[in-house]
C-alpha cells in the first residue's frame, strides 16, 4: 500500500501537469486569436460632415458590415464637420493619422473644380491628388423629397409652385452650394425649364440637419441621396429620384424619368487613405471592401441604405476620378455653378 505522503506527492504532480496543459491551452489559444482571420486589426473612419449624412451614413454602415462580417476587428468613427468636408481632407493631408481612412464622394472632384475655400491650401487646391485614393464602394442616387403633410405631391407639383412664385419654394442640402446636393435639384429644375441658379438653396450641415430644416417647415424640398431618407419614409415623401427605373429598396419611389424629367445620376462614395499609408495596410483595407460586399452582412446594411454596389479598387478608381473631373467640370459649367 502507498503511504499518504507519497500519494500527496502524485496529486501534487498530476495537478501540476494538468495546470501546464492549461496554460499551454490558453497560449495556443491567444496565439489563434491574435491571427485569426481578421484582415485589419482597427480603422479609425474619418466623416466630413455631421451625422444623419450620406459620408456618416456610409462610414458607420461599413464600418458595421467589416466587423460584424469578421474582417475588422475594432471601428471607430469622428465627424469632423466644415468646409464642405475640405476640413477633414486638410486634417488627413497635413497629420497622416495612422489606421485611419476618409470617406468621400462625388464633392471632393466638385470642390476641387471650384476651388471652395475648404479646400484650398496657399496657391493650391486640395484634392484627391493629395490622398490615396483607397477604392469607391457604393451608389447613391439622388431623390427630392417633401414632408409627409406637404400639398406638394409629385415633382411636377413643385415646378408649379416654383413657376407661379419662385420665392416660395426653398430647397434644403446638407452641404454647400455646388455641392452634390445642390446639384442634384439643380439638374431636376434644370430639367423642367427652370434657371437652376434661380431656385433658392439652403445648405445646412449634413443631411440630418437638412431633414430637419425641412420638417420644421424651414425649406419645402429637400435634395439628397437615396440612403440618407430611406429610414425617415414614415415623415417624408419621396417626389422623385435620379434613377433610370424605380429601386426594389424603395419601389415607391418615382423616378424624376417616368415624371417626364430626364434626370439620371448616381453619387459615388468611397474611401481615402493618407499618403503615408503603406502598401500592405492599403492593399488589406482595399480588398476588405470588396470582399465584404459578399457577405450578408453587407447586404443587410446595402438594402436599408438602397445603396447600389460599385467596388472600384486602385487604378480603377484612380482613373474614374480623372474621368470625372473632365464630366462634373463640364456639368457644372452647363449649370452656371462655375
Amino acid at each position: 500500500m502507498f503511504n499518504d505522503g507519497f500519494i500527496n506527492i502524485i496529486r501534487e504532480e498530476i495537478m501540476k501537469l494538468i495546470k501546464t496543459f492549461i496554460s499551454v491551452l490558453f497560449s495556443a489559444f491567444l496565439l489563434f486569436s491574435s491571427t485569426s482571420s481578421f484582415a485589419v486589426e482597427k480603422l479609425h473612419f474619418l466623416i466630413g460632415g455631421g451625422a444623419g449624412g450620406g459620408w456618416d451614413g456610409t462610414a458607420r454602415g461599413t464600418g458595421e458590415a467589416l466587423t460584424k462580417a469578421g474582417f475588422l476587428k475594432s471601428a471607430s468613427f469622428e465627424n469632423m464637420s466644415g468646409g464642405g468636408g475640405g476640413k477633414a481632407l486638410a486634417y488627413l493631408i497635413n497629420n497622416a493619422p495612422k489606421d485611419t481612412v476618409l470617406v468621400q464622394s462625388t464633392p471632393l472632384v466638385l470642390r476641387s473644380i471650384t476651388r471652395h475655400k475648404g479646400y484650398v491650401k496657399d496657391t493650391g487646391t486640395l484634392s484627391y491628388k493629395d490622398v490615396k485614393p483607397i477604392a469607391g464602394v457604393i451608389g447613391d442616387y439622388g431623390a427630392i423629397v417633401v414632408a409627409k403633410n406637404s400639398p406638394i405631391k409629385n415633382f411636377k407639383d413643385a415646378v408649379d409652385q416654383y413657376q407661379k412664385d419662385p420665392k416660395s419654394i426653398k430647397m434644403a442640402g446638407g452641404s454647400v452650394r455646388g455641392s452634390m446636393d445642390h446639384l442634384i435639384g439643380a439638374l431636376a429644375f434644370q430639367a423642367a425649364g427652370a434657371n437652376p441658379n434661380d431656385v433658392i438653396y439652403v445648405p445646412y450641415d449634413a443631411g440630418g440637419k437638412a431633414l430637419a430644416g425641412l420638417l420644421s417647415g424651414e425649406t419645402q424640398i429637400l435634395s439628397t441621396g437615396l440612403g440618407e431618407v430611406m429610414g425617415a419614409r414614415d415623415q417624408v415623401r419621396i417626389i422623385g429620384i435620379t434613377a433610370p427605373e424605380r429601386v426594389g429598396d424603395a419601389p415607391e419611389a418615382p423616378t424624376l424619368k417616368e415624371q417626364g424629367y430626364d434626370v439620371q445620376f448616381v453619387n459615388w462614395r468611397g474611401f481615402f487613405a493618407p499618403k503615408s499609408m503603406s502598401m500592405s495596410d492599403y492593399n488589406k483595407i482595399s480588398k476588405m471592401l470588396g470582399d465584404v460586399q459578399k457577405t450578408p452582412e453587407w447586404e443587410a446594411v446595402r438594402k436599408r441604405n438602397a445603396w447600389v454596389n460599385i467596388y472600384n479598387p486602385g487604378s480603377k478608381f484612380d482613373a474614374f476620378l480623372e474621368k470625372q473631373t473632365v464630366e462634373m467640370t463640364a456639368l457644372m459649367k452647363k449649370l452656371g455653378v462655375i
